[in-house]
């Protein structure tokens, strides 16, 4: 087994181990710092066009897509360095730690009886708008949010990484919030943002199914069922407007004998999405059951992600 392969898988270890254990940087986050630079160039590039929007998204992540190449280039005999720079790579773009506490804190304060604050928390899952949202309905969209982000934050940079190293790692990043920036239908990113978020569709479409087996696997780690998971996976997962997030979401939904979907609002305008599972609605206890099930969807992918880097 060639060294850089075995430097690959043991980057990715110990990159999600120091997302587990230090979680995210508090200054100085590299994908934040990614957001700031995008952000700045996107109000400078932007105009109500498909084609300047293709080219904003194409610059930005392949950039960072192309720095990721040099410095795989550069460690190329360098087994010591390739596994550095992977595992300070993985660090910077998982997001398995963090989801985890934001689940947690959601269901503190729901279980607290504190709405406002549940509602202001809830932008630090997702883009929709909590406004009038009650106790239930905070923790259907948080527990939805953490099964969408455990295949964007965990699974899908770990699968990318073992399949394209460091480029793989930087670049799906960068794809990913892109779309969480500019793919929105807002009136302002329609044409815009519609080549991020097809280049993202396009870079989960394996990722979010993938995420969606291991749910599936590790549904019984989370006092769920294997069977219901599979079955729910299978029947509701294109139910979903997202060709991706309502794989995972349905994996959960079924895993965790839970009925979600509904009809959500972004950006001040309405959008039905499918039923997913035949449980009932979530309360905020289930959030710790999907913290849970999350974590174990994200260590099922750590291996898959060594073993197939390694086997690469």
């Amino acid at each position: 087994m060639p060294l850089r392969q075995a430097a690959t898988a043991a980057g990715l270890i110990t990159g999600y181990v120091a997302d587990a254990w230090f979680g995210d940087p508090r200054r100085g986050h590299p994908v934040a710092g990614f957001g700031t630079v995008a952000g700045a160039l996107e109000r400078r590039w932007w105009a109500d066009s498909k084609t300047r929007g293709a080219g904003y998204a194409v610059t930005c992540a392949g950039t960072v897509a192309g720095l990721g190449l040099a410095a795989q280039a550069a460690t190329r005999r360098r087994p010591s360095a390739r596994f550095a720079l992977v595992a300070v790579a993985t660090w910077a773009v998982l997001g398995g730690s963090g989801l985890a506490a934001e689940g947690r804190e959601m269901a503190r304060l729901l279980e607290s009886g504190d709405l406002p604050a549940a509602r202001r928390r809830l932008g630090h899952l997702c883009a929709r708008d909590a406004t009038g949202l009650d106790a239930a309905a905070l923790s259907r969209a948080a527990t939805e949010s953490i099964a969408e982000n455990t295949s964007d934050a965990v699974v899908a940079p770990l699968l990318w990484g073992a399949v394209a190293g460091i480029p793989g790692l930087l670049g799906y990043r960068a794809v990913n919030t892109l779309d969480a920036m500019v793919g929105y239908r807002s009136p302002r990113h329609r044409n815009f943002g519609w080549f991020a978020a097809r280049a993202d569709d396009v870079v989960n479409l394996v990722p979010a199914r993938a995420g969606a087996l291991l749910t599936t696997l590790c549904a019984p780690l989370a006092g769920g069922r294997t069977r219901s998971a599979w079955r729910v996976w299978r029947r509701d997962g294109s139910a979903h407007p997202s060709p991706n997030a309502g794989q995972v979401e349905a994996a959960f939904a079924g895993a965790l004998d839970l009925r979600l979907g509904g009809t959500n609002t972004y950006h001040g305008a309405e959008e039905r999405r499918g039923t997913l599972g035949d449980g009932r609605p979530p309360v905020p206890a289930d959030l710790r059951r999907a913290v849970r099930l999350s974590r174990m969807a994200g260590a099922a992918a750590l291996a898959v992600a060594a073993l197939g880097a390694v086997l690469r």
